[in-house]
């Protein structure tokens, strides 16, 4: 049977999702569908408890949802045609009539630097009709990019709630802010997480783009924060155009000075001081420069985001920064050189000095970056092989992903993929198995069978049916 072509979002959803951060789609399979859906839920959580990571293989059917060119379409148009499925997933069940509390999901108690461009996004997906008094999802538009809760009550009237049809879903990005909303009515509700990331940068819109042009969309929801020049660089990033607010406003001293005295002010304030810092050449780089150093995390971190934007100029203070002795400084560095990629090609030499860092958030962080910079790749694949050997789970996690982003390019890594198959750690046996398909040739390929042969798993088989039919 022929798939379907993914259903694109349109330049009006894409600045949605740059904006607000989230978008309600709704896929069109029948009653039919999510009623055997919800019956089979029901019966492996009354009998098994929560399938976790094996929620794809225990309910062989959600697969359709997830070929669905609605979902398809969304996930290609924000992450790229290339997109990879996390291994990590869950089915929330929600019977309660109390309410959860505000969060950010962390990577699997991982610590990294989280990105502002859409490298990482999440789907909730609702089974059955799910009205506000069955507790929806609640989300809070723009907040995305926002590190600290810049909203005190549990209630917002800017919360966007996953209230809908069955086969309702909340596409978010990866960081946004969210909690769950009370379960009035008291009956089963499902919601089933599952992550996926970008696994290389755009080189062109992967939406139906129509409109080169930034604009505001219609439907802006984002009103505790308006970040004017950020949303306009994602959108031109997202188009393939890297770092294109560099160099483009004035470099006058005194508007520096005072946008670099903003940096350590409210998080909404300080971000688009960096990003408006990042267009303003030499001196905008010198001023985030010095606020990377701070000793205040927060200064740092939002420095490093203006840093990332702000092209080749920003390369060499970056890479002295890496010899700085403050961790956070260091880890900031790294996180702003993996974002200007390509352009900061001549990074590599020092950031692979570093997976001698005796930090685990360092080397993982030079990892993750590594795994934007295809140039030198010899070098830059030898460096991720030799982290798939690391002590620390994250950094061999990591390695595994920046590895499948080189395609083929990564060939050599194989025989140490091959070791990660059998790694003590499920995320890092799970991505070295999914860099396998990535790179592709004979040996990846023949490697990956080998894998999914031994560990295939009947998805039938249970307490109560073992073996017939």
């Amino acid at each position: 049977m022929q798939e379907k072509q993914p259903l694109l979002l349109t330049d009006e959803q894409m600045r949605e999702f740059i904006t607000n951060g989230c978008l309600i789609l709704k896929t069109d399979f029948s009653h039919a569908f999510h009623d055997n859906l919800l019956e089979q839920l029901n019966t492996v959580y009354a009998e098994e408890g929560n399938p976790g990571n094996n929620l794809l293989p225990r309910i062989r059917e959600l697969q359709k949802v997830f070929d669905h060119p609605v979902v398809t379409g969304a996930l290609t148009s924000v992450l790229g045609p290339n997109y990879m499925m996390h291994a990590h997933r869950h089915g929330h069940f929600n019977a309660l009539p109390t309410a959860g509390g505000w969060h950010k999901d962390s990577y699997w108690g991982y610590d990294r630097v989280r990105n502002h461009h859409p490298n990482w996004a999440m789907i909730m997906y609702f089974p059955q009709d799910t009205p506000v008094d069955l507790g929806p999802t609640g989300i809070m538009p723009g907040t995305q990019n926002h590190q600290k809760r810049a909203f005190e009550a549990n209630e917002h009237p800017a919360e966007v709630l996953a209230s809908g049809e069955a086969g309702t879903f909340a596409l978010i990005h990866y960081d946004i802010w969210h909690r769950s909303t009370p379960n009035i009515l008291g009956k089963p509700r499902y919601m089933l997480k599952f992550e996926f990331m970008r696994t290389e940068l755009p080189t062109k819109p992967s939406w139906n783009n129509q409109e080169r042009e930034w604009k505001k969309p219609a439907n802006l929801l984002a009103p505790l924060a308006a970040h004017d020049l950020m949303w306009e660089e994602t959108w031109n990033w997202l188009s393939g155009e890297l770092c294109s607010l560099a160099g483009t406003a004035s470099s006058d001293p005194q508007e520096v000075q005072e946008l670099a005295g903003k940096l350590s002010g409210d998080e909404t304030i300080a971000i688009n001081a960096s990003y408006d810092l990042a267009r303003r050449g030499q001196a905008g780089v010198n001023a985030l420069l010095d606020g990377l150093r701070s000793d205040d995390v927060h200064v740092s971190r939002i420095s490093a985001y203006g840093l990332a934007v702000a092209g080749s100029e920003a390369v060499d203070g970056l890479i002295a920064a890496l010899n700085h002795e403050n961790v956070n400084t260091v880890t900031h560095a790294v996180f702003a050189l993996g974002e200007l990629s390509s352009l900061a090609a001549k990074a590599v030499p020092a950031l692979t000095e570093l997976l001698d860092h005796p930090e685990d958030k360092i080397r993982s962080a030079v990892v993750d970056a590594l795994g934007f910079m295809n140039s030198p790749v010899e070098d830059v694949v030898a460096s991720l092989t030799r982290g798939l050997q690391d002590q620390n789970a994250q950094v061999r996690f990591m390695s595994s992903l920046s590895l499948s982003r080189l395609g083929a390019s990564a060939e050599s890594a194989v025989p140490q993929l091959e070791i990660a198959l059998d790694d003590e750690n499920r995320y890092v046996r799970a991505h070295a198995a999914e860099t396998l398909n990535y790179i592709g040739t004979d040996r990846a390929k023949n490697s990956l069978i080998r894998f999914l042969l031994n560990n295939r798993w009947c998805s039938t088989t249970t307490k109560a049916n073992a073996f017939y039919p």
